[in-house]
């Protein structure tokens, strides 16, 4: 486990995107977070103190968290000077990055002098099998998207807490970054070899046979060509019983990827229930969840009630709205 309380790193960043790591553990970790780091020229807040790192030391914090995203995982600007600061301030660092924090000399040298710890989220087991596809027992619900980034993981932890108040055993199963942050356990299934991706979701949602749910955090989207791949193995790795699908409305071309457009929802319902029925015959859409973070309150309830009508499925925010519907539709 990551020691907390934390200081969220903001760092550079101006991609709102880009900061979902550190926004997730504000959100959803509230009471395990001191404050934010963040540069002058960075505009974005996640409405936490604004901190130093000799104040989130000061304040507490055990573990600066580097929660920022970009593609390819890589450090941004001046990462690794922050990160060597809050070492030298007593604090750990953690980061969910393709880049490994230990494979740093500088850091991984100033870790070992100061008895503190690097943690890099995004290590996937060593024991990793290859899936099979065989029929296992138990509900596993996926969130699956129309695009990277769209709210896959928001809708997964509101489903499972939805779930839990109706009394129903469920277990959130995390596949990035954020996810395995605030749950404490999961696989990043962007940092599996490609032939291992089915298989580690296969490991991460086991065999149950309570009646409870696994909801797995789905990842990319079958229709980005940077991450369709991971998108199908986590779809067949999971064997759902159920899909929810997920739509930022308001994006205008697919994440990292200026002029090719989102693919009509239409689509993607009927991509991804093709796809799942290789290893799960009888799976179902459970409904549509939507990002209207960016829209004010009546236009997002009648955009919702529109987008359901269409599309004969229930649709919902999940973080804004509330989950009901999405689990009356529940087989």
């Amino acid at each position: 486990m990551i020691p907390a309380p934390y200081l969220l790193y903001l760092g550079h960043s101006r991609d709102f995107m880009g900061i979902k790591t550190s926004r997730g553990l504000a959100v959803f970790r509230p009471d395990a977070c001191v404050g934010e780091f963040r540069h002058d020229d960075c505009p974005l807040t996640l409405d936490l103190p604004r901190l130093t790192i000799a104040e989130g030391a000061a304040a507490g914090a055990k573990t600066l968290v580097l929660g920022i995203a970009n593609s390819g995982g890589t450090f941004g600007e001046g990462l690794l000077d922050d990160a060597a600061a809050a070492l030298e301030a007593g604090m750990n660092v953690a980061a969910g990055l393709h880049h490994r924090l230990r494979d740093v000399p500088q850091l991984a040298a100033l870790a070992e002098a100061k008895g503190l710890s690097l943690f890099d989220v995004r290590d996937p087991p060593a024991d990793l099998v290859v899936g099979t596809g065989y029929a296992r027992a138990g509900k596993r619900l996926l969130t699956v998207g129309t695009d990277c980034s769209t709210g896959k993981m928001y809708t997964t932890l509101a489903l499972v807490r939805g779930l839990h108040a109706r009394g129903i055993a469920a277990d959130f199963r995390a596949t990035g970054q954020t996810g395995i942050l605030i749950a404490g356990a999961g696989i990043p299934v962007d940092a599996v070899v490609a032939d291992f991706i089915s298989g580690a979701i296969e490991m991460l949602s086991p065999a149950r046979d309570d009646d409870g749910w696994d909801v797995i955090e789905g990842q990319g989207s079958l229709f980005h060509p940077s991450f369709a791949g991971v998108s199908a193995g986590v779809l067949h790795g999971a064997q759902a019983k159920a899909l929810v699908m997920c739509h930022d409305p308001v994006r205008d071309h697919m994440r990292g990827l200026p002029g090719r457009a989102l693919p009509p929802l239409a689509d993607c319902i009927a991509l991804n229930l093709q796809m799942s029925r290789l290893t799960s015959p009888d799976v179902v859409m459970t409904g549509i969840a939507l990002n209207t973070s960016a829209m004010d309150e009546d236009a997002a309830r009648r955009l919702c009630a529109e987008t359901g009508d269409a599309h004969a499925l229930p649709c919902t925010d999940p973080h804004r709205f509330g989950v009901e519907a999405l689990l009356e539709a529940l087989p």
